[in-house]
């Protein structure tokens, strides 16, 4: 009766080791999507039948984005969707689907001002949407998967700052819009420019650095942002390791693969000590 006893132990410690790894993953789907939707994006995120889902309504979206844009950008329905899974130490990675204007970095830009890290980010819609509303559905996975609450003065500086870089774009072009955004950021954290003039200094050097025209509500918008931004004491070392550029991905490809590595020989290690046990026993028994 012992030995059956260890059997049915060393089976269960197996199985709990084999569910465990999907706890720090959260899907967020938007409350609008039909049911048929809700399957595609849970197919297309690869989602297990038992990760854990939660719900974004399109009241949340407009809390949050609505004072930064027009209602008709956001849209009537919370159509938007995320899959976020915790990593470990390797900064913030974005995936888009359907996403047709807000980029990857535009994303990753957003989110480390609203303080998330080390994430594994995939945005969706079932068709085609300017993704301006995703972040909201993002910030809310994050909170549940880390059991960490943002403040809603991050999250609306966060929101503030997706509008702005999309609002730009349209006329400087995405990747121009997000990189001058994210240089200006880095500058104001790294120098912890507070004034309004100094603030704005920055604002017009690398513009003209980076030959990008702006008008002078377009300066005075970023400067305002800017000016949210240095209010949240954020460290610049830190951004810098959360928006790791393209040449770490390989790194991180690497740093995945020696994760998936460590599991799968854990649970190999179980399996040897459960052969051998069952080996054992039945070498043993009379």
């Amino acid at each position: 009766m012992r030995k059956i006893f260890l059997i049915v132990c060393i089976i269960i410690l197996l199985l709990s080791s084999l569910t465990f790894a999907d706890e720090n993953k959260v899907v967020s789907l938007g409350k609008d999507l039909t049911l048929k939707q809700r399957d595609e994006i849970l197919d297309l995120f690869k989602a297990k039948e038992d990760i854990k889902v939660i719900y974004v309504t399109n009241d949340e979206e407009v809390k949050y984005l609505g004072k930064f844009v027009q209602k008709s950008v956001i849209g009537t329905k919370a159509i938007s969707c995320a899959y976020v899974e915790k990593l470990g130490d390797n900064g913030i990675e974005v995936e888009a689907y359907n996403i047709s204007y807000i980029t990857k970095e535009m994303y990753k830009n957003a989110l480390v001002t609203a303080g998330i890290k080390d994430a594994k980010i995939k945005v969706a819609a079932p068709f085609e949407v300017s993704g301006t509303a995703a972040l909201t559905g993002i910030i809310k996975a994050f909170e549940d998967v880390s059991n960490k609450n943002i403040s809603e003065e991050k999250k609306n500086i966060a929101n503030k700052e997706i509008a702005n870089t999309y609002n730009l774009s349209k006329k400087v072009g995405k990747k121009e819009a997000s990189n001058l955004v994210r240089v200006i950021k880095e500058r104001v954290i790294d120098k912890n420019l507070k004034k309004e003039e100094d603030i704005k200094r920055v604002v017009i050097e690398i513009s003209n650095d980076l030959d990008i025209s702006l008008s002078e509500k377009e300066i005075n918008n970023i400067v305002d942002l800017m000016k949210d931004i240095s209010k949240l004491n954020l460290n610049i070392n830190e951004i810098k390791k959360q928006l790791k550029g393209v040449s770490d991905k390989l790194n991180e490809l690497n740093e995945d693969n020696e994760e998936v590595k460590s599991i799968l020989n854990k649970i190999l290690d179980i399996l040897r000590e459960l052969f051998a046990f069952l080996t054992d026993l039945f070498t043993n028994s009379d």
